[in-house]
């Protein structure tokens, strides 16, 4: 059965006024329909912090391997195998596996020194400038050059795969991102014949390390990885490793140009750095919602959700959990004791780029308050539009 719609609130992932700010349809979804079903779309909605995490924990009944997001649900295309971030324990574990010994805290902390000289690169020639633009001087440039150094991509193609990259998570305002195959899901024109060089010539990077590795497949196979799978992990790594760190540096100079007095905290206190990316994620995270499919009937506030349903988790409504977070979830402070958020997700397909990402984060913020402790964001601003990922194209700030 359906859930029964006893009130006005609605959400619609899709409509742009909605998506400029989302949170206080969110609240009401929280208050009021903590199931919430979309008729229109025909998917259900978990809004409330404990519901979320749990369902995120719980792949058995909220499984990936149809997609992470509606549009890809909906359309009910063949994932292939590679796609890790869309798959179910034991192939995800497997495939997981390979990847989770390479982006470990300590690996990724020791990257500070090149992180730090990325963010000097970018940010010296602007010393004297009367602008800084947050996202297209910053944000869409250091974290191409980190993952880029990772996976080997020669740094003058690094911005050809980053614009790539963005182009596939765009959607025309208003309306669902199109999913008519799984061709997206691996950069032919991007990789393909750099991993056929790289084949042939081994480095010292993670691309060479994919290419070489071994691993038990859930049929009891030891095997590598096959081209198609390479080619498919380096796309989703490249895109991911990206866009996160893009979009937290983007809310970073929004929501402290917007909080001048917890930004001047900041400047006196660097000590408080970490909490406060912390605080930029869960208050505004880099995605707003993740999806599953539902493997059995669960029931949920008397309500039954049918298997075969869409499910959609609001984890940018369950970090905004004034159950979670007291006393308002709504309120950013750089000092909140946060305990832990969902801005990367939860459980199985935690993001593993988490800590690279914090650590970008953390740099780029203290690297931008050495040079430009002041800003004031310009009223010129380019939203994205995306089912993926919400944020920038464009933040520019005026320096004072």
């Amino acid at each position: 059965m359906s859930v029964s719609i006893e009130n006005d609130a609605y959400y619609d992932p899709y409509d742009v006024e909605i998506n400029a700010d989302p949170y206080p349809v969110f609240k009401r979804l929280r208050d009021e329909q903590p199931l919430y079903y979309n008729a229109q779309y025909d998917f259900y909605a978990l809004s409330r912090f404990e519901d979320v995490e749990k369902a995120l924990v719980d792949h058995g009944t909220f499984s990936s391997a149809r997609g992470g997001i509606l549009e890809a649900i909906k359309a009910g295309i063949d994932i292939p195998s590679g796609v890790f971030i869309w798959e179910d324990p034991p192939l995800h574990s497997a495939h997981r596996g390979l990847l989770s010994r390479v982006f470990t805290p300590k690996k990724m902390n020791a990257l500070e020194p090149q992180i730090r000289s990325f963010c000097a690169d970018v940010l010296d020639p602007l010393i004297d400038a009367e602008r800084l633009d947050f996202v297209s001087d910053l944000g869409a440039v250091m974290p191409m050059r980190v993952i880029g150094m990772l996976l080997g991509i020669p740094q003058d193609e690094q911005q050809a795969v980053r614009v790539r990259g963005d182009v596939r998570l765009q959607r025309e305002p208003g309306k669902p991102q199109h999913f008519a195959d799984s061709s997206q899901f691996g950069d032919e024109g991007s990789f393909a014949e750099y991993i056929d060089w790289r084949a042939a010539h081994p480095s010292d990077d993670l691309m060479t390390e994919l290419l070489q590795a071994e691993f038990e497949d859930p049929s009891g196979t030891r095997r590598g990885l096959t081209r198609d799978e390479v080619l498919i992990f380096v796309t989703i790594l490249a895109t991911a490793g990206n866009e996160t760190t893009n979009r937290l540096i983007g809310w970073t100079g929004k929501i402290l140009g917007d909080h001048p007095d917890q930004r001047r905290q900041l400047v006196e206190g660097r000590e408080l750095i970490p909490n406060a990316i912390e605080e930029i994620l869960r208050y505004e995270p880099p995605a707003t919602q993740t999806c599953r499919t539902v493997t059995r009937d669960v029931e949920y506030y008397g309500q039954t959700v049918p298997s075969g349903s869409a499910m959609m988790l609001l984890n940018a409504s369950a970090n905004h959990d004034e159950r979670a977070f007291p006393p308002d979830g709504d309120v950013f402070d750089v000092c909140r004791s946060i305990g832990h958020h969902l801005a990367f997700g939860y459980g199985t397909h935690f993001c593993l780029g988490a800590a690279l990402a914090r650590l970008e984060g953390r740099i780029a913020l203290d690297e931008v308050l050495n040079r430009f402790p002041d800003w004031e964001i310009d009223t010129d601003v380019a939203e994205l539009d995306s089912s993926l990922v919400r944020g920038w194209k464009s933040l520019p700030a005026v320096l004072r």
